[in-house]
C-alpha cells in the first residue's frame, strides 16, 4: 500500500513538472531572439538578464529549502512556485522594452522556491536503489514537457506572435498548480527541532562537491548564447527553436537512463560523463562552425543536461544530513545560482568585447578544473 502511494506521489509531482515545463519552454525556446531582436538588447544585457534569473533561482531555492525544513511543510512551496511561473509569462507578453522584463524575470525565477521542497519529497520517499531513477524520471518529465512546449512555439509563433504565445504559456502552469493543490498529498513528517544548516555544516565531500560545481557553473553560461551563436552562423529565427527542441529531446531521452546508470555504477562516474559532454559542446562550437557542427553541439548539450541534473541532485541529497535534505539542496543551488550571474554576464562581455568563441575557451578550462576536483569527492 505504501509503495502504491509513493508511486502516485512520484507520478503527481512528475506530471505537474511536465505541465509547467510545457509553458516554460514555449517562452524559453524563443527567449534569446525575443530579447535581442524584438526588444533590442545586446549580448551583455541578455547575459545580465539570464544571470539575474539564475541568481534568483539560487536564492529562492535556498529560501524554499530552509523554510520548508523549518516549518516541516513541502507542498505549499511547490504549487506557489508554479503559480509564480504562470503569472510571469503574462508580464513577458506585455513588456514594452527589455528593462520591463527584469521584474517579471525575477518573479518567474523566484518560482524555483518549489525545487528543493519538491526534491526533498522525492528523496524522502525513495531508497538508495531507486532514488537516481526517480530523479531521472522527474527530469525526463521536465524535458518531455519542454519538448511539447517547443513544438507549440515552432508551429504557432508566426500565427500567434510573441504576445499571444506567452499568454498561452501561462495556462499549463495554472493546471500544475491545481494538480498539486487537489491531487498531490504530502506525506506526514515527524516534527523535530530545526536549527538550520550552514555551509560549514556540510561534510568535506558535500563541501568539495559544492565548490567544484560552483567553478563549473562559472563557465557553463546560459543556453541563450548557444541559440544566438546558431542564429549568427546561419540558422533562421524559424529554425533556431528546432535546435532547442533537439537538445531538450536528447536530454529527455537520456535523463532516466542516466539516473539508472548512476544507481548501478555510482554517481561520480555519470557526473564525469556530464562534464565530458559539456566540454564536447565547447570543442564543437570552437572548431566546427558549420551546420552539422552546431547541430552536433546541441546534441552534446542535451546529453550534458540529461546526465548532469538528476545525478547532481541525487549526490547532494545523499551527502546531506538526513534532517536537512531540502535545506542542503537549497544551499547547494544557491551557490550554483549565485555563480551563474557573473557567468552569463562575463560570457556576454567576452562575446561583445572579443568574439563569440572566447566564452567557450574560458568554459573549457573551468570544466577541466572541476573534473579534476571531482576525483577527490567520495560518495556515501
Amino acid at each position: 500500500m505504501r509503495k502504491q502511494s509513493d508511486k502516485r506521489l512520484v507520478f503527481g509531482l512528475s506530471l505537474a513538472s511536465f505541465l509547467h515545463d510545457v509553458g516554460s519552454d514555449m517562452v524559453f525556446s524563443v527567449w534569446p531572439l525575443f530579447v535581442t531582436q524584438v526588444l533590442g538588447a545586446n549580448m551583455a544585457v541578455l547575459g545580465l538578464i539570464d544571470g539575474i534569473g539564475d541568481a534568483i533561482v539560487s536564492v529562492s531555492g535556498a529560501v524554499g529549502g530552509y523554510i520548508s525544513d523549518r516549518v516541516r511543510k513541502r507542498k505549499i512551496f511547490v504549487w506557489t512556485g508554479y503559480f509564480f511561473g504562470g503569472i510571469s509569462r503574462i508580464g513577458y507578453a506585455f513588456a514594452p522594452s527589455w528593462q520591463w522584463l527584469i521584474p517579471f524575470r525575477l518573479l518567474d525565477r523566484s518560482g524555483k522556491i518549489r525545487s528543493a521542497p519538491r526534491d526533498a519529497i522525492l528523496s524522502d520517499i525513495s531508497t538508495r536503489e531507486n532514488r537516481g531513477a526517480r530523479f531521472g524520471l522527474l527530469r525526463a518529465m521536465d524535458n518531455f514537457g519542454a519538448v511539447v512546449g517547443i513544438l507549440i512555439a515552432i508551429f504557432f509563433l508566426q500565427t500567434l506572435g510573441y504576445k499571444n504565445l506567452f499568454l498561452l504559456a501561462s495556462l499549463p502552469s495554472i493546471l500544475a498548480v491545481l494538480l498539486i493543490l487537489f491531487f498531490v498529498h504530502e506525506p506526514a513528517r515527524t516534527l523535530t527541532i530545526f536549527k538550520g544548516i550552514r555551509f560549514k555544516d556540510f561534510d568535506n565531500n558535500l563541501r568539495l562537491l559544492t565548490i567544484l560545481s560552483g567553478i563549473f557553473a562559472l563557465g557553463s553560461f546560459s543556453y541563450s548564447f548557444l541559440i544566438v551563436f546558431a542564429n549568427k552562423y546561419g540558422f533562421s529565427n524559424a529554425t533556431v527553436p528546432i535546435l532547442y527542441l533537439v537538445f531538450t529531446l536528447v536530454a529527455a531521452v537520456i535523463s532516466i537512463p542516466a539516473g539508472r546508470l548512476a544507481d548501478r555504477i555510482g554517481r561520480k562516474k555519470v557526473l564525469f560523463l556530464a562534464y565530458f559532454f559539456w566540454a564536447a559542446v565547447a570543442v564543437t562550437f570552437i572548431f566546427f562552425e558549420s551546420f552539422l557542427g552546431i547541430v552536433l553541439g546541441f546534441i552534446f548539450y542535451g546529453l550534458h543536461k540529461g546526465a548532469l541534473e538528476p545525478v547532481q541532485k541525487t549526490m547532494v541529497a545523499e551527502l546531506a544530513p538526513k534532517e536537512y535534505v531540502a535545506s542542503s539542496i537549497g544551499a547547494f543551488q544557491m551557490v550554483i545560482g549565485l555563480v551563474a550571474l557573473p557567468a552569463s554576464l562575463l560570457a556576454g562581455l567576452l562575446w561583445d568585447s572579443f568574439n563569440p568563441l572566447v566564452p567557450f575557451y574560458f568554459s573549457l578550462v573551468l570544466t577541466v578544473i572541476s573534473a579534476m576536483l571531482l576525483f577527490f569527492v567520495k560518495e556515501r
